[in-house]
């Protein structure tokens, strides 16, 4: 793997929080897993963003619901020939290893520029378990010895707080389709349940992320000075157009050996057909990934912001399909085949 370098070569940002904690907990594992899913903040009334009381419930929120799980212990299980040609043939691990390099980087430069104590933690805390995302990917393609793409080096953003929100909005995307394509890959049983639990800390530890992310959001937004919104509102919009157009694209790299190698920017949203050998209704897979997202949301306080764009991007293009197909006489064909 890369070592993570600036423009002047230096070691960079990747270490920075390798203080923070990660020792065995005291606790079961059933109640550190249930600790980790469930938080509510002792403060009274509400929790309005920009207030003294939403900032701290965001901090205390990500710090008490840390999951002390050591990506160098975890037994990955042995894999049948079928199973593992399924795995492997995934173009994710690509992206996913970088995507995380990058995360870590990305919010740990932005972490260090911050001065509010509360905010610089919960961030540079999310930094670090991008990190250990990203140990967890890596231990477990040399486990099974999926070939990946040589890794560019990891560069400093210029723009820390571009490269942030970029981060931010990307994860706020992807963990919504990934929540539903977790719970599909479940119930369709392709994978040992073994790999399922595996990971299923990690897809949790997704929905902590993007939850302080849109807490965060919300709180910068309403401490800004007035005259810095109108910019700021705009570096939103020109983050949503650049993810957009990143997933509409391919990315085609080659490893060492000269094999291509293809990452699909857009896996979370086209690769349901992975996940299952049946076939995907779009409405169901739609349906699915909202009552995932309200289910692994349902455990935090209430009063802390949760992310809209990718919800409200599928219940619109729910009542969109469904519209037409009752306009076109499917869902009445569709009733009288089930």
């Amino acid at each position: 793997m890369s070592d993570v370098k600036n423009s002047a070569g230096k070691s960079s940002l990747a270490d920075i929080y390798s203080h923070l904690p990660d020792s065995p907990s005291e606790k079961t594992l059933e109640q550190v897993d249930y600790d980790a899913r469930h938080w509510s903040s002792p403060i009274k009334g509400p929790l309005k963003p920009g207030t003294p009381e939403h900032k701290k419930a965001m901090a205390d929120m990500f710090r008490e619901t840390f999951n002390p799980y050591k990506p160098s212990v975890i037994p990955w299980p042995k894999l049948d020939p079928e199973t593992m040609q399924r795995i492997t043939s995934l173009p994710i691990w690509d992206i996913a290893v970088q995507t995380e390099g990058k995360a870590r980087l990305r919010m740990a430069a932005y972490a260090e520029m911050l001065d509010d104590p509360d905010v610089k933690d919960a961030i540079a805390r999310n930094a670090w378990e991008e990190n250990r995302h990203k140990e967890v990917l890596a231990r477990m393609v040399e486990h099974y010895g999926i070939p990946l793409a040589p890794e560019e080096p990891y560069i400093e953003p210029r723009d820390t707080e571009w490269a942030y929100l970029v981060t931010g909005f990307s994860e706020c995307w992807d963990s919504f389709f990934a929540f539903g394509l977790f719970s599909l890959a479940e119930k369709a049983g392709l994978f040992p349940m073994e790999l399922i639990e595996t990971f299923e800390p990690v897809m949790q530890e997704e929905c902590r992320h993007i939850l302080l992310f849109a807490n965060w959001l919300a709180y910068h937004r309403a401490v800004m000075p007035l005259w810095r919104r109108p910019w700021f509102e705009m570096r939103v919009i020109g983050v949503l157009f650049f993810l957009l157009y990143e997933r509409l694209s391919l990315v085609r790299s080659f490893d060492d050996n000269g094999v291509e190698h293809t990452q699909d920017n857009n896996f979370t949203v086209t690769g349901a057909k992975s996940m299952t050998d049946k076939q995907v209704d779009f409405v169901e897979l739609m349906e699915l990934c909202l009552r995932e997202n309200e289910r692994r949301f349902a455990g935090y306080d209430s009063r802390l912001v949760r992310p809209q764009m990718a919800p409200f991007a599928a219940r619109l293009a729910l009542g969109g399909v469904k519209l037409w197909r009752r306009f076109t006489g499917q869902d009445n064909t569709a009733r009288h085949a089930a």
